[in-house]
């Protein structure tokens, strides 16, 4: 939530409220968000089941890659959405910490995808790298619900015109 002089500023102004709920990459923006907790929750089983059994090493590789892959067009159609509703790629007021978290998350991945490629870490290192990098995507998305949680919470109340409300 925004503050300003200790007074509790909403989310959204209400303009942004309206360019928010006109931008196409809203609707983006909530199919990549649970198909990118969908294609997470198969990697995180894949990478422990490597872990734990020392079998599926490709599979659980090739699961990072496509949960990484997912990560940067959820943070680039993120970027546009946040350009569309709040005039600036990232760290807009509104969803500032969230986008600091955010560089960290892409961070990792990337590291792994480097570590990856350069041949810089067995399968049990780059598997351990995954669950550092699953573990700040969590935090992060937690992030972003509490803030899909807000702005539910602050959206206007829908007007009921005397004697519609009671059907």
């Amino acid at each position: 939530m925004r503050r300003r002089q200790g007074r509790h500023q909403p989310l959204y102004t209400s303009a942004e409220r309206r360019r928010r709920d006109a931008s196409p990459w809203t609707l983006v923006q909530g199919i990549l968000a649970p198909l990118q907790f969908a294609v997470f929750l198969v990697s995180l089983g894949l990478v422990l089941r490597t872990l734990a059994t020392g079998q599926g090493a490709e599979a659980a590789t090739i699961s990072v890659m496509v949960k990484t892959l997912v990560l940067y067009a959820i943070m680039v159609t993120g970027s546009i959405w946040e350009k569309a509703v709040f005039g600036r790629y990232l760290f807009a007021p509104a969803f500032f910490w969230e986008d600091v978290f955010s560089m960290l998350v892409l961070a990792l991945h990337t590291a792994y995808l480097a570590a990856l490629g350069f041949g810089l870490l067995g399968t049990q290192g780059l598997l351990v790298l995954a669950l550092a990098a699953y573990a700040t995507y969590l935090v992060n998305a937690g992030q972003f619900l509490l803030k899909l949680r807000a702005a539910r919470l602050e959206a206007p109340a829908p007007v009921v015109l005397a004697g519609e409300g009671a059907r």
